[in-house]
């Protein structure tokens, strides 16, 4: 999520070590000794942290209109990709393209990030009338897209209204050009994230406050709602223990059964995304307001 109120929340953060809480967890999910470390603060809104298969990870600028990189081997940030079609969520599909939520003109597009950086519009209207603005974005082992489609007034619309009164969740089976509606009774969804097997969906429905798990059937759709906990998210991701991170203050962590393991407070108003990246995918970053933050995990993302 892009909020533009957050335009003008843009301050200075002069610390990178924060008390991280752990609550009840048996062995600690952060690294001995790791702090959260600030990368970087030079940005306007940071969001959409994307991993690719070696360890660089791909974050969007959303009023600055452009996609960043952070190369695992270095530690540097460069932009990627300038203008970007206003950029926010990002996910890498099975082929190694990068997918973006697109939302300039409620676009999703596919980037191909070895060549030519080629954009594909994969899709832009559901049933002739034009999407609400792709948000975050999943893709199941098969190849399908699952991606979020909640209304956010932009700064950078020429519209005032939607033109999709239901903000939805959609699938984009692999080859199609038609996508399925999956979840049609939110408020207001956001975050979305999956089991490596394909098998369970979690999805944010920042609008009501709550985050619910889903079944995958094998032809994409949904079964069997269950609330995972009363908090919303802006974005989501998973770690190998099965942990599912949600964000807004600060990042917090819930378990399989949706018992709060963990808190890492973030020093910023708003905490939008967070992914695991770099070698062996086990540093965690989260980007936040202005900001890209590290901070190195015993776990490991499942990408």
């Amino acid at each position: 999520m892009y909020v533009r109120k957050f335009y003008f929340l843009m301050f200075p953060v002069f610390f990178a070590v924060l008390c991280i809480a752990c609550k009840g967890t048996e062995e600690s999910l952060i690294a001995k000794g790791a702090e959260l470390t600030l990368v970087s603060d030079e940005y306007a809104f940071t969001e959409g942290p994307a991993v690719d298969a070696y360890g660089n990870v791909y974050f969007t600028d959303q009023p600055n209109d452009q996609i960043l990189k952070w190369s695992e081997a270095n530690g540097e940030v460069t932009v990627f990709m300038k203008p970007a079609g206003r950029a926010n969520g990002l996910y890498f599909d099975n082929e190694g393209r990068l997918l973006a939520a697109a939302d300039e003109q409620f676009e999703l597009w596919r980037i191909d990030v070895e060549g030519d950086r080629n954009i594909e519009v994969l899709l832009s209207q559901f049933q002739g009338k034009n999407l609400n603005g792709p948000n975050d974005i999943w893709v199941d082992p098969s190849g399908g897209i699952y991606f979020t489609d909640p209304y956010y007034q932009r700064p950078w619309w020429d519209r005032s209204a939607k033109e999709i009164e239901q903000e939805r969740v959609y699938y984009l089976p692999k080859g199609s050009k038609e996508p399925q509606i999956v979840v049609d009774d939110f408020v207001q969804p956001n975050g979305i994230i999956g089991s490596p097997d394909g098998k369970k969906l979690y999805i944010a429905d920042i609008g009501d406050k709550k985050t619910f798990s889903y079944d995958i059937q094998d032809n994409g759709l949904l079964t069997n709602k269950k609330l995972l906990t009363e908090m919303g998210s802006d974005g989501m991701t998973m770690d190998n223990k099965g942990n599912i991170y949600l964000t807004g203050d600060g990042v917090t962590v819930f378990n399989m059964e949706g018992i709060e393991v963990l808190h890492i407070p973030v020093p910023q108003d708003w905490t939008a995304n967070v992914t695991f990246g770099g070698k062996d995918q086990k540093t965690l970053f989260v980007t936040a307001m202005n900001s890209l933050y590290t901070l190195e995990m015993n776990v490991s993302g499942v990408r």
